[in-house]
């Protein structure tokens, strides 16, 4: 199966690990989640803060 990874270096959607892993987000198990990454990424962080504040 095809692993889609977003490299927030240069803001490219790759399929499979082309660059550094600290370059790279993901993986995604498609191109579309990829191209969404950081929509997708700043939805988990503000999921993860509301969480650590009900937990404070």
């Amino acid at each position: 199966m095809t692993q889609w990874y977003y490299n927030i270096r240069t803001h490219e959607v790759e399929e499979g690990k082309q660059s550094l892993a600290s370059e790279l987000d993901g993986p995604f198990d498609s191109r579309e989640d990829a191209v969404r990454a950081p929509e997708i990424i700043a939805e988990r962080a503000r999921k993860w803060a509301a969480d650590d504040a009900k937990n404070d």
